[in-house]
């Protein structure tokens, strides 16, 4: 049976964007994901009108999607308008228009809050504790959510989106600075505390992001759940503020279609980190569209820890025995050193421990690493990207030099290396004993008692310790400070 696709058209003042979903699964599988930049609400601030030129080739584009929605068999599809179309005064005959183009498609028109709750459940999809406040940033507005552990508490949509703030200053940044600095003020929780986390969403702000990643040197280029410090984002802000046109575009990843808009994105920054006083950035991949997708969850799926989810969703996909992961689980228990989150790691790595089996031998260990610092995966920061990854090539016996190895290492610190080093090793004499089979894996067992680690084999079992069991057990009790003993081969 096929998995249901099923698709969502998010049409906003600056672009238009039709995306595909295959399945309804804790992490969305986006099948399809076009943009189109066209500036709907460009002159708004002044005409009261939809920009005409960029009406037009909006209805031409969403022709386009409705096609391309259909023929992939997507059920429902539906089209969120956002500030633009709510607040122009040709909105309702534009979207006659959009009706004419999109025959059949559920036309829904948002309001502010409704924008907020839908980005804030997207970023909950994949951030589900989070605690501080969410900005997304659109072209005609600027959508704030106030999070506690998770829970949303209050949402305000103010008129400053790159777009409108550029026509409300006439293209001054001093005076967008200005007015963003007025227009936060009118928010009383936003400055009633200091917030944990600035969560940012929205195009311009994923630009941001994308060029401080270049121009550090960041050694993973995803710009979901990329994380910065309150000044570094103050010093990218200035930057990005200060810079002349031309050498704005020169920067690494800068993009030519937003080169105009990243300085009233920055100006908004910068004010939005004075007024909440949160001490960190968060970027993040997730929004209004991954909002709706969660929507579409049955309610049990959408309660999953994404990390898990998105292990075992892999490991049912390219491991050999779907009760393997749980016998690693019980098998590795006694070599835990779980604090905070960690035992969600372990449990994660176990799920994926197997997921390089149909890999060519000769490129396991690279491929198993690759796959899984650039999987897609909501719930996937980057730290976990990196524990998963460098777990599983150990597991795979990377060679020290192998590509790829550094991005992972540089992404943890020097104790989780060392854990993700133990787990790895701990999984090669696992599949050395079991050879992927559970059954032949719960005839053995590994005990830490004192300076020794011994591990127990029931030969009866099909299970023996030949020189590779011997040498991989001696292995593991290095790294742990121990002494190997083997009993009962």
């Amino acid at each position: 049976m096929e998995a249901e696709r099923f698709g969502v058209v998010d049409l906003g003042s600056n672009s238009v964007r039709l995306v595909v979903y295959e399945g309804r699964e804790r992490n969305p599988h986006a099948i399809f994901n076009e943009k189109a930049v066209l500036g709907l609400g460009r002159g708004l601030h002044t005409t009261g009108r939809l920009h005409d030129g960029a009406a037009a080739q909006a209805l031409t584009v969403l022709g386009r999607y409705h096609a391309l929605a259909r023929g992939m068999g997507a059920e429902p599809i539906e089209l969120l308008a956002t500030a633009a179309v709510r607040d122009a005064s040709n909105g309702q005959e534009f979207l006659a228009g959009v009706q004419d183009a999109m025959p059949g498609v559920a036309l829904r028109i948002l309001s502010g809050d409704e924008e907020g709750r839908l980005s804030a459940e997207g970023l909950l999809l994949g951030v589900p504790h989070a605690d501080g406040v969410l900005g997304d940033l659109g072209g005609g507005s600027l959508e704030l959510v106030r999070l506690v552990s998770g829970r949303i508490e209050d949402t305000v949509s103010l008129p400053l989106g790159t777009i409108r703030l550029c026509d409300r200053a006439e293209g001054d940044v001093t005076r967008a600075r200005a007015i963003a600095e007025a227009e936060l003020k009118t928010v009383p929780w936003l400055g009633a505390a200091p917030m944990k986390d600035l969560f940012l969403v929205g195009g311009t702000f994923r630009a941001l992001a994308r060029m401080h990643i270049a121009q550090t040197g960041y050694p993973l280029h995803i710009v979901h759940h990329y994380a910065i410090r309150r000044e570094e984002a103050r010093d990218l802000a200035g930057v990005v503020m200060n810079a002349p046109r031309r050498a704005l575009e020169r920067m690494p990843e800068a993009p030519a279609k937003r080169a105009g808009d990243l300085p009233f994105a920055a100006a908004v920054l910068r004010r939005l980190l004075r007024a909440s006083g949160a001490g960190r950035v968060v970027f993040s991949g997730n929004g209004l569209r991954e909002g709706w997708y969660a929507r579409h969850l049955p309610g049990p799926v959408r309660s999953e820890d994404p990390l898990l989810a998105a292990a075992r969703e892999l490991g049912l996909r390219l491991g050999r025995d779907p009760a393997l992961p749980e016998a690693l689980v019980e098998w590795t228990a006694p070599l835990a050193e779980d604090g905070p989150g960690e035992a969600e790691l372990r449990v994660a790595a176990c799920w994926v421990a197997d997921t390089g089996s149909r890999d060519h031998p000769d490129y396991r260990a690279e491929q198993a690493l690759l796959r899984l610092l650039r999987l897609h995966g909501v719930g996937l920061d980057h730290h976990s990207r990196a524990f998963l990854a460098l777990t599983t090539a150990m597991r795979y016996d990377a060679e020290p030099a192998m590509p790829g190895l550094s991005v992972a290492r540089g992404l943890l610190s020097a104790a989780t290396i060392r854990r993700c080093e133990v787990l790895g090793a701990a999984f090669r004499l696992a599949f050395t004993l079991c050879g992927g089979v559970p059954a032949l894996l719960r005839a053995t067992s590994l005990e830490r008692q004192g300076a020794t680690l011994r591990l127990l084999l029931d030969p009866g079992a099909g299970v023996f310790a030949g020189e590779p069991v011997r040498r991989r057990l001696e292995a593991l009790a290095l790294l742990l400070g121990l002494e190997p003993v083997l009993e009962g081969g």
